[in-house]
């Protein structure tokens, strides 16, 4: 009797620890997305911070993919930090200033079915990979979310449009598979992700448009002088 109150007792100390670092992370990830929708570049300092943590959590309720995901975060973190940063100056026009921010760009549709063809065929030789020779729980679902989610944090880094609807898809998925490992934080999180990955969207879009109506402007501007 005593032995199974020991264990209740460490159950409850792990799951605390658990949830105090949990909070942590999710507090600093909604940072990052918050941060990003304003394409802010210190998002990804809360991005590099909150993926550390999520990488030992992750770890140790063995969703293998998703521990292995956050180190990959965290190295795309430091570079999305550093294309930013380090963008070559473009000259607007010969009476403007210099333009140092990396601008929002749009991929064709052909671009993204190729990008998504070739991203679920790798999902799902992971997927087969992970199912036979790990101890991986919902190995298919992890490894699609992982790789999907390493191309469109790239394209987060790119500042590419539609890298917000990759992360609605993901997010949507991704709550499913945090609530059966019992994060129930993170699910959370996950949720309101959606809701603010379409508002990100919206948001990108809009300054997208008017780049594109400044672009058409300066344009007619070099060709009138």
């Amino acid at each position: 009797m005593n032995d199974v109150m020991l264990a209740i007792q460490q159950a409850f100390s792990e799951a605390s620890v658990m949830t105090f670092w949990e909070a942590i992370a999710v507090m600093l990830a909604l940072a990052y997305l918050i941060l990003a929708m304003r394409t802010n570049i210190w998002c990804w300092s809360a991005a590099f911070l909150s993926t550390a943590i999520y990488t030992v959590l992750f770890w140790n309720v063995s969703l293998l993919m998703e521990s292995v995901l956050n180190i990959y975060y965290m190295g795309m973190a430091v570079y999305g930090y550093w294309l930013w940063l380090h963008v070559p100056p473009v000259q607007e026009s010969q009476h403007h200033e210099v333009n140092t921010q990396l601008s929002i760009s749009s991929w064709s549709l052909t671009t993204h079915s190729i990008v998504i063809a070739v991203t679920a065929l790798v999902s799902i030789v992971v997927g087969y990979g992970m199912a036979n020779y790990t101890s991986a729980a919902f190995p298919y679902i992890d490894a699609a979310t992982t790789c999907f989610a390493v191309v469109t944090t790239y394209l987060v880094a790119k500042k590419v449009l539609e890298n917000w609807l990759y992360w609605v898809v993901i997010d949507l998925v991704s709550i499913y598979l945090y609530f059966q490992k019992g994060l129930m934080l993170t699910s959370g999180l996950f949720i309101l992700y959606v809701a603010m990955a379409v508002g990100g969207y919206m948001m990108w879009r809009k300054k997208y448009q008017h780049s594109i109506v400044k672009q058409d402007k300066l344009s007619q501007q070099a060709i009138s002088v």
